[in-house]
């Protein structure tokens, strides 16, 4: 179940919200609404989540009480890895052992491709990040077993986040939630969301298949380019659509979930793009595995490898095949470059060149991202600068639906909106809760009820019609 989906928006998104609005016990009915929902979508592995929450938990407090800086590391060490080693069981023994079976000699190592639990990476994530942070006492232990539980199942970012940490929603876990005052932004976030990923990124989705599904053969350069076009828009509506339905539902219940997109297309360099792109993501790495293994204080070699390592384990997160691996090297190679020369001269550079720099680089490093192999990724890349028409199987494609949202997605992934509408003078609405000042607090326009009613209905409209409804972060 997906949050675009008829049966959540119709059915269990108002059932759920009445139950959490009428009843005082608030934290128990988001840990039942939870369950229930993950339970809809991955039944399977509900037991598996719990029995991670429960160990998480109970380490917790033993590391908070431990009698010495020693046995506290050794919990933390002990619980992490067998968080990550679970990760690693379910998404990369299958990926480890083709690997292996590629360089070793003698009798194949068994292939076991396990089905992934829903969200693992981001649950897991969250885990290692609240024990992290116990560790070394930047937040206080939650003894209460249902608030932490609640945590970690809470439906809207238990699937694809954002990356949201105990810190950021400590003081809100004990605050009577109903009152938070931002109900009404919080349908705002979440229509818009709901229009990002419907109208623009379902819309554009078939382009983007039907040219990484052509043969090498059959694709030339304007296919190439239109099909990379439709799905660098496709991935950035997609994701970034489905982490404001987050924010929005977050504010519905009365949280604060951190900003995750910030129009990272109108980048002027890679270093830019990774502040912009999947920000609570790119901050999870710094500050837990870039910042300990010492950023950027030892040295340009060091620098390097911290930078390297990062962008390698970015990209083994994102999915278990080489193709992901190339893609988040691909990506440090060019922020190492940056950091060590390119970032000056790109400076004394016209800002229309820049762009074009940052957002050729993004895209081609798409390439890597969406073909299913490596020399699908490389045979595309050529394709990009083969002579040819457009050819009969994309023309057929790019209707009215597909050209209108290749123009919207195409405007609407720069900062065009947010500037029209303070231009116009729109109303501005604070968007962080008081309990969690620390988090972006800039104003957002307030969009007329009749344009948010109209994107609403147009969404429904087409969510009803097709049953194309793609969530691309779910294979990760």
């Amino acid at each position: 179940m997906v949050f675009s989906s008829i049966i959540f928006i119709f059915y269990f998104l108002p059932v759920f919200l009445l139950g959490y609005v009428l009843t005082g016990w608030r934290t128990g009915v988001l840990l039942a609404g939870s369950v229930a929902f993950y339970v809809w979508g991955e039944g399977a592995w509900i037991g598996l989540l719990l029995a991670l929450i429960g160990l998480n938990h109970a380490a917790a407090i033993a590391m908070d009480r431990a009698p010495s800086e020693h046995w506290r590391r050794i919990l933390l060490i002990g619980t992490v890895s067998l968080d990550l080693a679970i990760l690693g069981a379910f998404k990369y023994a299958g990926f480890l052992a083709e690997s292996l079976n590629l360089v070793l000699p003698g009798d194949p190592v068994p292939v076991a491709h396990l089905r992934m639990p829903l969200g693992i990476s981001f649950f897991t994530f969250q885990l290692v990040s609240y024990l992290v942070d116990v560790a070394r006492r930047t937040t206080p232990v939650e003894t209460r077993l249902d608030r932490f539980a609640a945590y970690i199942l809470m439906f809207p970012h238990l699937i694809a986040g954002p990356i949201v940490r105990y810190a950021d929603l400590r003081a809100e876990m004990a605050a009577d939630r109903r009152a938070s005052g931002h109900t009404g932004l919080g349908f705002q976030y979440f229509i818009i969301g709901l229009c990002q990923k419907v109208l623009v990124a379902n819309s554009l989705a078939p382009l983007a298949d039907q040219a990484f599904g052509l043969s090498p053969g059959q694709l030339s350069a304007p296919a190439a380019w239109l099909g990379l076009v439709a799905y660098s828009l496709q991935i950035y509506f997609d994701f970034c659509g489905y982490s404001n339905m987050a924010i929005g539902l977050a504010f519905m219940l009365g949280f604060t979930f951190p900003k995750n997109f910030d129009h990272p297309y109108a980048s002027r360099s890679l270093t830019e793009f990774w502040r912009r792109w999947h920000m609570s993501l790119s901050a999870w790495f710094r500050d837990y595995v870039y910042i300990p293994l010492g950023g950027n204080r030892a040295g340009q070699i060091k620098t390097i490898r911290n930078l390297m390592i990062v962008f390698f384990l970015t990209g083994l997160w994102h999915g278990a095949a080489w193709t992901f691996v190339i893609w988040g090297l691909f990506h440090g190679s060019f922020l190492m470059l940056e950091r060590f020369g390119l970032g000056r001269v790109l400076e004394r550079l016209p800002r229309g060149v820049e762009h074009v720099y940052a957002l050729g680089v993004v895209m081609l490093g798409w390439v890597f991202f969406r073909a299913d192999s490596l020399p699908a990724a490389l045979a595309y890349l050529q394709a990009l600068v083969r002579p040819g028409t457009l050819g009969v199987d994309m023309a057929v494609l790019l209707d009215a639906q597909g050209l209108m949202a290749l123009t919207a997605g195409t405007v609407l992934a720069f900062p065009v909106l947010p500037a029209l509408m303070r231009r116009l003078g729109a109303p501005l609405a604070a968007a962080p809760s008081d309990l969690a000042p620390h988090l972006d607090t800039r104003a957002v326009p307030v969009l007329p009820v009749p344009v948010l009613a109209l994107g609403f209905v147009l969404s429904i409209a087409l969510l009803a019609s097709s049953s194309l409804n793609p969530f691309l972060y779910f294979r990760f």
